[in-house]
């Protein structure tokens, strides 16, 4: 029988932990810390002198730091080790752009097309832009919005679309019988295209798992869209750092509702079509 002093480690098999799991820390993973219970997806990941540390954001936008230590975190209720997340390996195809469109090495940007494309409001511009920015500066076109639909015909008038110079036009919540789908009848021609989704807001175009909620709240009648989303989410009430919440949520194409998609693509299509 083995003398017990020169076993090293006294406690029965049966009652050690089995090791955590690791998991890289990629950003955006969801995570709870054990010891504090605070809840956030991974921002970053920072070597220091004391140690490998991760950088957590809850829903409210309040950051903490954590060192990453064994059997430190909850992912879906287990328990799991942190690790430094691996470089992602070098891509040995062609770069993508955030729209899905291979890139095109050392592209300038064209001289902008007597053709635009306006979309209803500011964060719809914003959304564009990120998503199809580089897409539309080597095709030359211009992006830019309005406050509101309701303009709509006399800036048609004003613009004098023609073949050298269509418009193309996104609108929000474009549903049969509504105002947006009179108007967007109103002013469609042949140089004109007046696209839209269902949506009440652009908010809804992202998809809520690239936001991290389970579903995008329904907002009672009388209550603004955006206010009443903050609240039902528990979000503060400011529209706009809930904006830049969803804005900095979408990466790519992928974290965007189809509705939304073919329709950009739809108009950046009609306004670059030939002559």
């Amino acid at each position: 029988m083995r003398s017990r002093q020169y076993d090293p480690d006294l406690t029965p098999p049966w009652k050690r932990s089995a090791p955590a799991p690791e998991v890289p820390a990629d950003p955006d993973l969801v995570v709870e810390e054990v010891a504090t219970g605070f809840c956030g997806a991974v921002v970053r990941c920072e070597k220091t002198a004391q140690g490998p540390t991760v950088t957590l954001e809850d829903r409210f936008g309040k950051h903490r730091v954590f060192p990453m230590e064994p059997r430190g975190f909850l992912l879906e209720g287990r328990v799991v080790t942190l690790v430094r997340p691996t470089a992602p390996a070098r891509q040995a195809g062609p770069r993508l752009t955030a729209s899905g469109s291979i890139a095109v090495p050392g592209a300038r940007a064209r001289v902008a097309r007597a053709g635009r494309i306006y979309v209803e409001g500011r964060h719809d511009a914003e959304l564009v832009e990120k998503v199809w920015g580089d897409d539309l500066r080597v095709e030359g076109v211009v992006v830019e919005y309005l406050e509101g639909v309701d303009d709509l015909p006399a800036l048609v008038r004003d613009f004098a679309p023609g073949p050298d110079a269509r418009l193309g036009v996104l609108v929000d919540h474009l549903v049969p019988g509504s105002k947006e789908s009179r108007i967007a009848a109103e002013v469609t021609g042949d140089h004109v295209l007046v696209v839209g989704h269902p949506y009440v807001d652009v908010w809804e175009a992202v998809k809520p798992s690239s936001v991290g909620i389970p579903a995008w709240p329904t907002v009672s009648r009388g209550v603004d869209w955006k206010t009443g989303v903050c609240r039902a989410l528990g979000w503060p009430e400011h529209t706009g750092a809930a904006w830049q919440r969803i804005l900095g949520s979408v990466r790519t194409y992928k974290d965007l509702r189809p509705e939304l998609l073919g329709r950009v693509e739809e108009l950046i299509d009609f306004v670059t079509a030939p002559a």
